[in-house]
């Protein structure tokens, strides 16, 4: 027996309870070689400000317990796409805010949820392509993955043809730093059926978007069904699209050095829980021969 997925960057979102140094710690006391996390409370506006010994003491951490790669996740208030002006700047603000300590810290990667349109799709698009823009060229190096939703009420981003509209509509000398984020629940919930037609949805993703632009995957099971538009993470294998998209998302080469994270339910031992679900991924990336 063998693994396929020995160098696999797999790890899970963990907390920065205490700072945001703590969480390389508590990527390894899960045994995680990639991590994600939200260098900021996630519900509020406020925005941290970090010191030169903040930065060098996450630095510091992540070379210590090895982490090999870490992602960060943007505030769940960010609306680029909100057709309400003040909305849309306070927005732009915090997701400027949000490159810029991802830069400092060494963060190749902020995973961004596309915005509510609120009144009209296509209009929503430009704005928040707009904002994306704004904020690439204000802030430098920092790259951004546009994640796959479910598609609930007006939010953006639960087609693949509407993912690649927007990196298109973000010129050309900043495209090279878009790029995205897959998650299986959402893509399940939007009506892609990773469970019946694993091989369909993939060859898909490559014509419309391109295989080459999925630098992250968000590995959670779902707890509606398929095509609910529902985004109800579940535990891997224990929810409605059961084990076999995970085993075969831990055993294919195209994604192999692609960072994978879990967001399943912590519960009352998120410690507990998310080693549970990382071994059951680990076993699932071994080919029997």
């Amino acid at each position: 027996m063998t693994s396929a997925n020995e160098d696999t960057l797999l790890g899970a979102h963990v907390s920065t309870a205490g700072g945001v140094w703590s969480a390389p710690a508590r990527g390894a006391e899960i045994g995680a070689t990639a991590i994600q996390i939200f260098t900021k409370t996630p519900n509020q506006w406020a925005e941290p400000v970090l010191s030169a010994e903040q930065i060098a003491k996450f630095k510091d951490e992540v070379r210590r317990t090895k982490i090999r790669a870490v992602v960060s996740h943007d505030s769940y208030l960010i609306n680029l796409a909100s057709p309400d002006p003040a909305l849309r700047k306070k927005s732009i603000a915090s997701f400027k805010q949000e490159l810029e300590r991802c830069r400092v810290l060494g963060i190749q990667y902020v995973v961004t949820h596309p915005g509510n349109f609120m009144d009209d799709r296509e209009a929503g698009m430009s704005r928040n392509a707009k904002a994306y823009t704004h904020c690439l060229e204000a802030i430098k190096g920092t790259k951004i993955l546009i994640e796959t939703t479910a598609g609930s009420g007006t939010a953006l981003g639960a087609t693949f043809q509407e993912l690649a509209e927007l990196r298109r509509l973000i010129p050309g000398r900043l495209r090279r730093r878009v790029g995205f984020c897959a998650d299986t629940c959402h893509i399940y919930a939007a009506g892609y059926d990773i469970r019946s037609d694993w091989t369909g949805v993939w060859a898909e993703w490559d014509k419309t978007i391109g295989i080459q632009h999925l630098k992250c995957i968000h590995l959670n099971d779902s707890k509606t069904p398929f095509g609910s538009h529902k985004d109800r993470h579940e535990w891997i294998a224990e929810g409605t699209l059961g084990a076999e998209p995970f085993r075969k998302v831990m055993q294919d080469e195209r994604f192999r050095g692609i960072i994978k994270v879990i967001e399943t339910p912590k519960k009352d031992d998120p410690t507990r829980h998310d080693r549970r679900m990382l071994r059951r991924l680990r076993a699932y990336g071994r080919i029997r021969k």
